[in-house]
């Protein structure tokens, strides 16, 4: 009788936590820059067991308050130098405008602290060999916070490369795209703080794992154009965030590139804040001598017995952005206290 069945939920649970001893070792851990990305750091490193947030930096005191009320830190700081002098923490979080990490990353590395620091590494090539050296010299950690390696469809399709379904990847689309999606906070539209717009900010997502799927090959060249449009003019139509600072908005709206790989791989990338397109998109596709793919949907083009068929996964773990964010924290933690292997050191 189908009313005395048991479906294959009703006897489901949530896995119980398991009852572990206090840990032996905690990673005492401070936050550099204390704006929105931080929260989901402190939630997340706050979940913990084996972690201890010992400080926040900030210039801003309005920031410093939120941690305080918020998250009940004391050891709150206006100068990272003398945090790390006063404080004397194992390892750092960074959390600043892109600006800032090249030369905060280096002083904590000197100090003897590793660092995590939020994406993109750097400004440019030369401040990321600087980072990379600090961190051999001092013998520290160096870790990048690409979450979007650790998403579920990115982790499917990298089981799949490895089990050979693509062979050789010969073409990736890369797409980060708004319509009208230009952030009204922060200082996302000011190119002497971030370095760029829309590229360095949403199409380095999407391109790095996108590279990270394709197996990592070596860039040999690259070549790109953007445009801006839209940003630096009042905004007149309605918008998800209305109201950003025109008046200092020196990046681009629109970028594309092409990249060009020593595998003869080639890459093809789109971002923009801006764009007349019918919906926002966050995605990659690929073409490879075996089968091909998808991110969003997570789906595999090949052949089988015959026949063109698509694979979609049954089931897979939820890829929400905080969950994304423990989870790279949790690596970077692991990699400091019993030394993981990183999954995305600076190095990437």
């Amino acid at each position: 009788m189908v009313d005395r069945s048991v479906s294959t939920d009703s006897l489901g649970r949530d896995q119980a936590a398991a009852v572990d001893s206090p840990p032996k070792k905690k990673l005492k851990i401070a936050i550099i820059g204390c704006g929105g990305i931080s929260e989901l750091h402190i939630q997340a490193l706050r979940s913990m067991a084996d972690v201890d947030i010992v400080a926040g930096v900030d210039i801003k005191p309005r920031r410093l308050q939120v941690m305080q009320q918020k998250f009940s830190l004391t050891h709150l700081y206006d100068d990272y130098l003398r945090m790390l002098a006063e404080v004397k923490p194992d390892a750092v979080s960074v959390c600043t405008p892109n600006s800032l990490h090249a030369p905060m990353a280096v002083h904590a590395l000197q100090a003897g602290a590793h660092v995590i620091t939020e994406k993109p590494m750097a400004m440019n090539p030369i401040e990321c060999r600087q980072m990379l050296g600090a961190a051999k010299k001092s013998g520290r950690k160096l870790a990048v916070g690409f979450q979007y390696r650790y998403h579920p469809h990115t982790q499917m399709l990298v089981r799949a490369r490895d089990s050979g379904q693509f062979g050789d990847v010969m073409f990736v689309k890369c797409q980060a795209l708004r319509r009208r999606g230009i952030p009204n906070w922060g200082v996302f539209g000011r190119k002497e703080l971030q370095g760029g717009g829309p590229m360095i900010d949403l199409g380095v997502h999407v391109m790095e794992m996108a590279h990270y799927m394709m197996g990592s090959p070596r860039p040999v060249s690259a070549a790109g154009n953007i445009w801006t449009y839209l940003g630096h003019k009042p905004g007149n139509v309605a918008s998800m965030w209305p109201g950003w600072d025109h008046a200092t908005y020196n990046v681009e709206d629109l970028a594309v590139g092409h990249i060009r790989f020593e595998n003869g791989a080639v890459m093809q990338v789109e971002a923009s804040f801006a764009a007349h397109i019918a919906a926002d998109i966050w995605n990659f596709s690929f073409m490879g001598t075996r089968g091909g793919g998808s991110w969003d949907p997570p789906t595999i083009h090949t052949d089988s017995a015959g026949t063109m068929v698509n694979i979609t996964p049954a089931f897979l773990p939820s890829g929400d952005f905080a969950g994304l964010i423990s989870a790279k924290l949790r690596n970077f933690v692991d990699a400091c206290l019993y030394d993981a292997e990183l999954m995305a050191p600076g190095e990437t």
